[in-house]
C-alpha cells in the first residue's frame, strides 16, 4: 500500500493511506535512505510503501524518490544530516528581530539550502507590533535587502492578526513548511491557519531571550483552503550539509551573478586577485552581511568547526 507520511513521532510514523485512513507505521528492518547519511531516514512529506503483518503492525518497506527536501547538518556534530521535510512547494521562514533574535547568517544559510533544491522561500518578519520606530526601520531595511534579491517579504504580526490577508491565496493547494527559531511564532501562525490544530504556544524565556520548544514532532496539517502546512520543531542552528566549496556561491543569487566577472572561473571570493565579488562588497553592491554568511558556509568544510548555532 502507498501513503503519505503526515507525522513523525521519533519511533513511529503516521501514514495517511489512499482512503485517508491514518496508519501508525514503523521502519522495516535496517531501512536506510539511499545516498543520504541521515538521522531520520523518513521525513514528513515522504510518499512510502507500507505493508501490514499478521499481528496488525504496519511497516514501511520503501520510500519513493523525493522531488526535493530541506536538509541541514545534524546538531550532534556527526557527519550525518537531518531532513526537515520532503516534497514541499514552498517554505515560510519566520524571522524576528528580537525575542528571539534571528541572525542574518541563519537566514542566509536557510535560503542557500532552499536555493540548492529550488524551493521558494517567503520571509515573514513577525512581531511587528513590538517594534519601536528604530526597530521598524531596521526590519524594513532587511525586508528591502531580501526583496531586492527576489525573495518575497512581509512584515506581519500574528499576535495582532495584521498583514496576514495574503496567506490563504499564497498557500492554496501547496504543501508549505513553516520554519524558524523556537519562539518566533510558528505555532501561533499554524493555529491561525488551521484553527482546529490547537498547537500549544509558550512565552519567551526572559533569562535567555529565546523561545521554548512547543512542537516536539514534525506534522502535516491540512489547510481549510486546500493544501497543507508542515510544522516542525524550532531550528536553533543551520549547519549546511554536503555542499562543495565551489558550489556555495551558486546559492547566493547576487554573488553568483557578479562572480561571473571574476578573473578566475573557480574564484572562491576570498583572497584571489581580480575578484569582482569582493570589489562589489567594498562598493556596497553586495551586502556585507550576505558576504559574511557566504564565508561562514565556506568554513563548514572545516570538520573541526563547532556549529551549535548560527
Amino acid at each position: 500500500m502507498r501513503g503519505l507520511v503526515v507525522k513523525n513521532t521519533g519511533s513511529w510514523y503516521i501514514v495517511r493511506g489512499s482512503d485517508e485512513t491514518l496508519i501508525p507505521c514503523k521502519i522495516k528492518g535496517n531501512f536506510r535512505l539511499r545516498g543520504i547519511r541521515s538521522t531520520n531516514p523518513i521525513a514528513v512529506g515522504d510518499y512510502v510503501v507500507f505493508n501490514t503483518n499478521k499481528e496488525g503492525t504496519a511497516f514501511i518497506s520503501e520510500i519513493e524518490d523525493r522531488r526535493n527536501y530541506i536538509i541541514r547538518k545534524a546538531s550532534n556534530l556527526s557527519k550525518q544530516s537531518h531532513i526537515l521535510a520532503a516534497n514541499v512547494d514552498m517554505v515560510l521562514l519566520i524571522v524576528t528581530l528580537h525575542h528571539p533574535e534571528t541572525s542574518t547568517t541563519f537566514i542566509d544559510r536557510f535560503l542557500a539550502s532552499a536555493e540548492a533544491y529550488r524551493i521558494p522561500v517567503v520571509l515573514l518578519f513577525n512581531k511587528a507590533d513590538l517594534y519601536d520606530e528604530e526597530e521598524r526601520a531596521e526590519v524594513e531595511k532587511l525586508s528591502t535587502l531580501y526583496s531586492s534579491l527576489g525573495y518575497a517579504c512581509f512584515i506581519i504580526s500574528v499576535e495582532k492578526r495584521t498583514g496576514l490577508d495574503f496567506l490563504q491565496d499564497l498557500l492554496h493547494q501547496k504543501i508549505t513548511l513553516i520554519a524558524g527559531h523556537s519562539g518566533v511564532g510558528k505555532s501561533a501562525l499554524l493555529n491561525y491557519l488551521v484553527p482546529s490544530a490547537h498547537v500549544r504556544t509558550a512565552p519567551i524565556s526572559e533569562a535567555h531571550d529565546a523561545g521554548l520548544h512547543t512542537t516536539t514532532f514534525s506534522e502535516l496539517f491540512e489547510l481549510p483552503c486546500g493544501g497543507g502546512v508542515i510544522d516542525i520543531p524550532g531550528v536553533k542552528g543551520f549547519g549546511t550539509f554536503d555542499f562543495e566549496k565551489t558550489e556555495i556561491s551558486s546559492y547566493f543569487r547576487e554573488i553568483f551573478k557578479i562572480g561571473g566577472s571574476c578573473r578566475y572561473s573557480d574564484c572562491l571570493h576570498q583572497e584571489e586577485p581580480g575578484c569582482a565579488v569582493r570589489e562589489a562588497v567594498e562598493k556596497g553592491e553586495i551586502a556585507l552581511s550576505r558576504y559574511v554568511s557566504y564565508l561562514s558556509m565556506l568554513g563548514d568544510k572545516d570538520e573541526s568547526k563547532y556549529r551549535e548555532a548560527y
